[in-house]
C-alpha cells in the first residue's frame, strides 16, 4: 500500500493540516497542488516585471514547514507550485534545504509547458473564437497541461522533490503511484484508477468536508481544524479516502461523491494528458468512519492532443461600494445606483460593460419575488469593464463621490482597480510538447 496526502487544494490553501501530514501521516508521497487557470497567467505576468518571480509564492514557506519531517520519514514530495518558473522554484527549494542542513536532498525540475513558440498564430481560442494573432501583444501566457511521465522520470532518478509548472491536477497523484508501482505509460485501467483518486484528492479538504457545510443539512464536525485528505492506494488503482485521526472534518460517501462529480464534465471521458478516464462504475464504500473505498474507475488511451491555457490582458475592472442602512436602505441603494449610472453615461465607449448590484438583496439569485420584507441593510456595488486603468479609477471615484452628491445615509465606501487577465483554452498535438527534466542536488 502507498500513502499519499494532499497538502493544498489551490494556492492560497492553509499550511497547517499540512505540516501535521508531513509529521504524522507516515506518508510515501505528500502533493501540493497550487494551480487554478488563472494562476499560471497571473504568474508569467509577475515574471514579466521581475525575472525571478513566477512561482507560487507561498512555496518558500511551504517547503520550511514541511521538508525537514519530510525528508526524515522519506516523503517524497510532488507539487506544479513552479507556476511560470520552475527553474526558479526549484533553486529556492535547494537553497531551503541547504538551509536546513539536507545536503544530497535531490531537486527535480519539470520544464516545457509554455509553449506559447510553439502556436500558430491563427490558433483559435474555443470561449470566444479569437486568435492569437487577433488578440496581438495582449497575449501574456500559454502552457501546456503536461501529465505524469517527466515527473515519473524526475522520481525515478532520486528526486525527493519535484517541482512543475501546468501539471494537470490528478496528474500529480498518477506520478506517485507509477512511481511506486511500476505501471506504464499505457497502463490505461490503472491510470484511469490512479486519475480518479488523484481527482478526489486534488482540491485538499472538499473531500474532506471542506466547501461541503451547510448548518442543519450537511454538518461538519471541527470545520476550523479540518484535516487534509490521505490516499491509501492499492496496485490495482483501488483506494481508501481518510485522514489523520484526530483532525476535524469529515470523509463520507457524500463528500467523496461531491468532489468525484467536481469539473469533469463527461464522467464516461474525463480526459487528461495521461489517460481518458471513466468514472461511470466507480463504486464509494463507507467502510468505516471517515473511510471511504473506491473502486471501479478505468481508462481509455489518452486524447492525441493536450489542452493550452491562453492568458491574456482583457481591460481592467473599477469597482465602488458603499453600504446603507436603515428603513429605506433599499431604495436608497438604488437611487444611489442610478446616479452612478447616469455619472459613468458620460464616459461614453470608454466603458464596455457596467454591473449594478445590491449586495444582501439582488446580487447573486437576481430580485426576491414580490412581497420579501427588506433587509435591515444593504451594500451598493458598482462595477465596470473598461480599457483604461484611468477610467476604472474614475468608476470608484464616482461611487466614493456619493459620501456628498448621493441619498443619505450611505457609509463604508471603498474603491479598487485591477486588472483583468483573462484565459482561453486551444490544443497542441501532444507530439510537439518536449518536457525537459532537470535534477539538482542541495
Amino acid at each position: 500500500m502507498v500513502r499519499i496526502g494532499e497538502g493544498a487544494g489551490y494556492s492560497g490553501a492553509w499550511l497547517d493540516p499540512a505540516v501535521a501530514l508531513a509529521r504524522d501521516g507516515r506518508l510515501d508521497y505528500l502533493l501540493f497542488e497550487c494551480l487554478a487557470e488563472r494562476t499560471i497567467a497571473l504568474a508569467q505576468a509577475a515574471r514579466r516585471g521581475d525575472a525571478t518571480a513566477g512561482f507560487d509564492p507561498y512555496l518558500g514557506a511551504r517547503m520550511e514547514a514541511v521538508l525537514g519531517a519530510c525528508a526524515a520519514g522519506g516523503t517524497r514530495i510532488l507539487t506544479n507550485a513552479g507556476a511560470a518558473n520552475p527553474a526558479g522554484g526549484g533553486d529556492l527549494v535547494v537553497t531551503i534545504a541547504r538551509r536546513l542542513g539536507l545536503h544530497g536532498l535531490r531537486v527535480g525540475v519539470v520544464t516545457g509547458d509554455d509553449v506559447l513558440h510553439l502556436l500558430d498564430p491563427a490558433s483559435v481560442l474555443d470561449e470566444t473564437g479569437e486568435t492569437l494573432a487577433s488578440l496581438g501583444d495582449r497575449v501574456i501566457s500559454a502552457n501546456a497541461y503536461l501529465g505524469a511521465t517527466p515527473m515519473v522520470e524526475a522520481l525515478a532518478d532520486g528526486a525527493a522533490v519535484v517541482i512543475a509548472g501546468r501539471v494537470a491536477d490528478p496528474s500529480l497523484a498518477v506520478a506517485a503511484l507509477r512511481h511506486a508501482f511500476g505501471w506504464g505509460a499505457t497502463d490505461w485501467a490503472r491510470l484511469g484508477a490512479g486519475t480518479a483518486v488523484g481527482h478526489l484528492t486534488e482540491c485538499g479538504p472538499q473531500v474532506t468536508g471542506g466547501y461541503f457545510a451547510d448548518p442543519g443539512r450537511l454538518d461538519v464536525p471541527g470545520l476550523a481544524r479540518v484535516g487534509y485528505p490521505v490516499a491509501e492506494c492499492e496496485a490495482d488503482g483501488t483506494a481508501v479516502i481518510t485522514k489523520l485521526p484526530g483532525t476535524g472534518g469529515t470523509v463520507t460517501r457524500a463528500t467523496c461523491t461531491e468532489q468525484l462529480l467536481y469539473e469533469i464534465g463527461d464522467p464516461g471521458a474525463y480526459l487528461t494528458p495521461d489517460v481518458t478516464a471513466d468514472f461511470r462504475g466507480i463504486d464509494l464504500v463507507q467502510e468505516a468512519p471517515d473511510r471511504v473505498r473506491v473502486t471501479g474507475a478505468t481508462g481509455r488511451p489518452a486524447p492525441a492532443s493536450l489542452k493550452v491555457v491562453v492568458g491574456y490582458r482583457d481591460g481592467f475592472i473599477g469597482d465602488g461600494q458603499v453600504s446603507y442602512g436603515g428603513a429605506g436602505c433599499l431604495a436608497r441603494a438604488r437611487l444611489a445606483g442610478d446616479v452612478v449610472r447616469e455619472r459613468l453615461a458620460s464616459l461614453g465607449r470608454a466603458v464596455r460593460e457596467v454591473r449594478i448590484d445590491v449586495i444582501g438583496w439582488d446580487s447573486l439569485g437576481g430580485a426576491p419575488p414580490a412581497g420579501t420584507p427588506e433587509p435591515p441593510e444593504v451594500r451598493l456595488r458598482v462595477a465596470a469593464r473598461v480599457d483604461t486603468r484611468q477610467v476604472a479609477d474614475a468608476v470608484g471615484r464616482e461611487v466614493e463621490a456619493l459620501w456628498v452628491a448621493g441619498p443619505y445615509g450611505g457609509g463604508g465606501a471603498t474603491r479598487s482597480v485591477r486588472e483583468v487577465i483573462a484565459v482561453g483554452s486551444t490544443f497542441l498535438d501532444r507530439t510537439r510538447v518536449a518536457p525537459v527534466v532537470t535534477v539538482r542536488e542541495a
